[in-house]
């Protein structure tokens, strides 16, 4: 209660100043419940790591309020100077999304870095999380900070962090930080007093809008009308109260697609997020009005972004109503048709560009988590593959990247400007994609089916723990080290690695240590097993390859792999001690 009044004298926020008070003076008078709250917001300051900062709104320093962005960015600013050590003025730039709040951390931040003597960049709108990524690289900034909590529930906010310039090399310039950059960043943020933190009332720039508008010229050079001419396809667009409404659907119409239509309830920023439970596109529901929507227009696709656009997902028309594709199935799209379209463009260049192309050839990477299809797709086409640690931090730092993706809906198709996943341009290719299937009476489905007949079909599913005690997470960890399983639905386990120790798991390049457990069957199938990193779950990520003889084999494969999918699963309850 010292330090909840010490806070509340500090605080500039006269909404979490008036939220702490009302809690002081409840605690004061037994009620229990207030305590907990306080309890709750003074446990400790919040952990920043390589996903930066994220939590609940409110007051204390176990959530995201005015005091914690300024301490966060006093300490960013302390690192960039000892990183320059005099020789250089660093330079910053800063986003932020139209969650609650996500402006006032901006501005604050922005006074904070130009007290500190970083030039200073804001971005001038409320815009998505990939125009900040790219703004990194292109003002060749030495850091970027994008106020967002991403697909988090409302009342969440975040603080994520990007280096780039000078204070990174070249294969994480541009990338959100990594270890141990974090707990360089962190160590100056705990010396930091967040009541004491200078604040410069000007100094900064505030960017032209032209920044945003260099975005979208950039997502739409991507597409290739002259490789996949046709754009005759109907598309249902959600933004899910975010911010990447507006720059998807320009995308769009300025790569050519016309019949473009917002879901209306949907279309304009609210930080609320009122007609989803969770503004994620992974979520139950989360799609159900953009589904009724595309019903309506006779759509062909639905493009979902999430609420800070860097993700996508995917809906497309199938047997009289619309099949939703998981984010592995989408990543293997987006894979294959950026292999389509490098052999296209050897195919139509000059005999001696073809036998001499000017560009490198394709590298494609997923992280460890997400499904193997796409290492069988390059691994065809003799292209190289990699697989990462989860997290795109890790998955754009590979070497000569072309396209990367993690399962999480997140897709990386334009690494050279944006080192992060990237939903509007992942949008963009995926309606070229569309478009092409549907111009010789085909679907993403039927495309999808084509990898199934040439490379197994590759079914994934994710089993979640949640639990409230995160020690519960160790202890289920523990518990798999000490008794790990000898089979799944019936096949032996024939490689079992122990990621934390960082011991090398067959056919993979080396892998830093993380928390993980790792196995494969004889019949071929993948079960990992990680606590998440951002919410209290053990996560278990799940994969079975069933081989399909022809199209018409495809259905029976999916059944014989999903029924696999539902005995692993029983088997991890089983082991995990859960009710079934």
């Amino acid at each position: 209660m010292r330090a909840a009044r010490v806070w509340a004298d500090a605080d500039p926020d006269p909404r979490t100043r008036a939220e702490l008070l009302a809690d002081l003076a409840a605690t004061t008078a037994g009620d229990e419940a207030a305590r907990e709250r306080l309890a709750g917001a003074f446990a400790g300051p919040l952990t920043f790591g390589t996903a930066g900062l994220r939590a609940a709104l409110g007051p204390g320093p176990n959530r995201m309020n005015r005091l914690v962005v300024r301490q966060a960015a006093a300490g960013l600013a302390r690192y960039l100077l000892d990183v320059a050590d005099g020789a250089w003025t660093p330079r910053a730039v800063i986003g932020f999304d139209a969650r609650h709040n996500s402006a006032v951390f901006a501005a604050d931040s922005a006074a904070v870095l130009t007290a500190a003597g970083i030039e200073t960049l804001l971005l001038p709108a409320a815009l998505p999380t990939p125009v900040l990524a790219r703004a990194v690289r292109r003002l060749d900034a030495d850091a970027g900070v994008m106020v967002t909590a991403s697909h988090n529930p409302p009342q969440d906010n975040g603080y994520k962090v990007y280096l780039g310039g000078r204070a990174s090399d070249e294969t994480g310039r541009g990338a959100q930080i990594v270890s141990p950059v974090d707990a360089a960043i962190a160590e100056r943020i705990r010396a930091v007093d967040p009541a004491t933190v200078p604040m410069a009332d000007d100094g900064w720039t505030v960017l032209a809008p032209a920044i945003a508008d260099e975005y979208r010229a950039g997502v739409v050079a991507l597409s290739r009308p002259e490789l996949f001419p046709p754009r005759a396809v109907t598309i249902t667009l959600t933004p899910l109260h975010g911010v990447g409404g507006d720059l998807m659907r320009a995308v769009l119409s300025d790569a050519g697609f016309g019949a473009v239509h917002l879901v209306p309830e949907q279309a304009a920023p609210d930080p609320d997020f009122p007609t989803v439970a969770f503004p994620n596109p992974e979520e139950p529901g989360a799609l159900d009005l953009a589904l009724a929507a595309a019903r309506e227009q006779g759509a062909d696709l639905v493009i979902a972004n999430d609420p800070d656009a860097d993700r996508v997902a995917l809906a497309v028309a199938h047997e009289g109503d619309y099949r939703v594709l998981t984010g592995d199935e989408t990543g293997a799209l987006l894979g294959a048709h950026l292999l389509d379209r490098w052999q296209r463009e050897r195919a139509a260049a000059a005999p001696a560009a073809r036998s001499n192309p000017a560009g490198p050839a394709p590298v494609f990477a997923n992280s460890i988590v997400s499904s193997r299809l796409l290492s069988r797709i390059a691994e065809a086409a003799g292209i190289e593959h990699r697989v990462t640690l989860t997290g795109f931090k890790w998955i754009t730092r590979t070497p000569g990247l072309t396209f990367g993706y993690e399962e999480a809906l997140g897709y990386c198709v334009d690494p050279a400007a944006v080192r992060d996943k990237d939903g509007i341009s992942a949008g963009l290719l995926a309606a070229e994609l569309a478009a092409d299937a549907k111009a010789d009476g085909r679907t993403l489905v039927d495309v999808l089916e084509d990898l199934s007949v040439r490379h197994g079909v590759h079914r994934t599913r994710q089993l979640s723990v949640r639990v409230t005690d995160l020690g519960l997470l160790d202890a289920m960890m523990g518990r798999l080290r000490q008794t790990g399983p000898t089979a799944f639905d019936g096949s032996a386990v024939v490689v079992a690695v122990d990621l934390a120790a960082g011991e090398a798991v067959p056919g993979l390049a080396p892998l830093p240590p993380t928390e993980g457990l790792y196995w494969v069957t004889e019949a071929g199938n993948r079960v990992i097993v990680r606590p998440s990193g951002t919410e209290p779950k053990l996560k278990c990520y799940l994969e079975v390859v069933v081989p399909a003889a022809s199209r018409t084999d495809v259905a029976a494969a999916t059944a014989r792999a999903e029924a696999s999918l539902d005995a692993i699963v029983a088997d991890l309850q089983a082991l995990l001690e859960l009710p079934s």
